[in-house]
């Protein structure tokens, strides 16, 4: 059996060649690239972040200007600070001792008076006529009794007809000096010296004994009378100064003595109550006004203080700025405000005592504190610091 031989239209098959070899070239090309463009990426991201970082590290913000002041030592006034009233030395309301009608108003409301001045003067007609007819009885009395006794010396007349004759003259002459009483409580007076002030009553008017006429009070001195602590009570002695202050009269002081310390604390509040006289020879202290009152004691050893601007008072604790001075590379000297907390004392006309974290000699940021951070670099203000304590412009 014979094979055929091909023909024409049939030819050797041939093996084409793969093309896998070129498609992992090209995967491998393609991670290559994006494995540089990784590279790149995190490469340009940590030169970044370097940057960043120098330039945040050499750019340095610009110093805070704050105003300084300097811790002091110094002897604080030692003091006891109360709130209080004034009260009068002598302050009456004047009144009449009998009923009767007013005839004569003989003052002026508002006026200052002497001891002893009429003011008031009541219907006295009836008595004036009793005092008459006393009068005459006593003389009559006298007469009789001078005759009585005339006779006695002669051993004429019995020793009995003048005692009866004396009798009747001293009655006569009590119930003189009697009348005179009752018609003297009908001419009201001054009790004292002292300002007079508002009228309560009218010509014709009918008062009944213990009604008010008018208010008489002695402006020459005034009482202040305050509270004190329990735990204050032992500082306080007779005679000690006692400065007080009024809303009336702002910026103005008033000084004066210790004059009462009450024997006894009370049970409710556990203070004692106490009382300062003090001279008013102005007349301007009232009776009633409201006073804020300071009791200066013999001083203490000296003191650290700052002012007390420069104290930040948070529930965290009390803390200053106080300024340190750095070098830096380049030797130059840059000024740092560093908080410190520190334990406070009194606080005495704008100054805070400082027991505990700053020594005299400390300068601390008075003003500006507000803008700092602990470390913050600072610069120190050309302007003076304000007054302490700093005080509100008038309108």
């Amino acid at each position: 059996m014979t094979q055929n031989p091909p023909t024409a239209h049939q030819q050797p098959s041939v093996e084409t060649p793969r093309k896998r070899p070129r498609t992992v070239r090209w995967f491998i090309i393609v991670g290559g690239l994006l494995a540089l463009l990784v590279v790149a990426i995190v490469g340009f991201n940590a030169f970044r972040s370097h940057m960043i970082k120098q330039f945040f590290a050499n750019m340095k913000p610009p110093p805070i200007t704050v105003s300084i002041a300097e811790a002091k030592s110094e002897v604080v006034p030692n003091l006891i600070g109360a709130v209080g009233d004034l009260a009068a030395v002598h302050q009456v309301n004047v009144t009449s001792d009998v009923n009767g009608r007013v005839t004569e108003i003989m003052f002026q409301a508002g006026a200052t008076v002497k001891k002893g001045q009429p003011l008031v003067q009541l219907f006295d007609g009836p008595e004036q006529g009793d005092l008459a007819n006393f009068k005459a009885a006593a003389s009559v009395a006298r007469i009789n009794l001078d005759r009585a006794k005339q006779l006695a010396e002669r051993q004429v007349g019995p020793q009995a007809t003048v005692d009866t004759t004396q009798a009747a003259y001293d009655q006569a002459l009590a119930n003189i000096a009697k009348t005179e009483a009752v018609i003297s409580q009908k001419l009201v007076r001054a009790a004292f010296d002292g300002v007079l002030g508002t009228r309560r009553i009218e010509v014709g008017q009918y008062l009944t004994a213990g009604t008010q006429i008018v208010s008489l009070t002695d402006l020459s001195a005034v009482y202040a009378n305050f509270t004190v602590t329990e735990k204050d009570s032992g500082k306080l002695a007779v005679g000690q100064v006692v400065r007080i202050t009024v809303d009336a009269y702002p910026g103005r002081t008033f000084e004066g003595k210790l004059t009462t310390i009450e024997p006894q604390i009370s049970a409710d509040t556990r203070n004692i109550r106490v009382q300062a006289t003090i001279q008013n020879p102005e007349g301007i202290l009232k009776p009633g006004m409201f006073a804020t009152t300071t009791v200066v004691l013999p001083d203490k050893p000296a003191v650290v203080t700052v002012p007390e601007t420069a104290v930040d008072y948070t529930l965290y604790g009390d803390s200053v700025y106080v300024i340190q001075e750095k070098k830096t590379d380049d030797g130059k000297t840059e000024l740092h405000a560093i908080r410190t907390f520190v334990r406070t004392g009194d606080r005495i006309d704008g100054r805070a005592v400082i027991t505990q974290g700053v020594k005299a000699g400390d300068r601390v940021v008075a003003v500006g504190q507000l803008k700092l951070q602990s470390g913050a670099l600072v610069a120190i203000s050309s302007d003076p610091p304000p007054k302490i304590p700093a005080q509100p412009p008038l309108n």
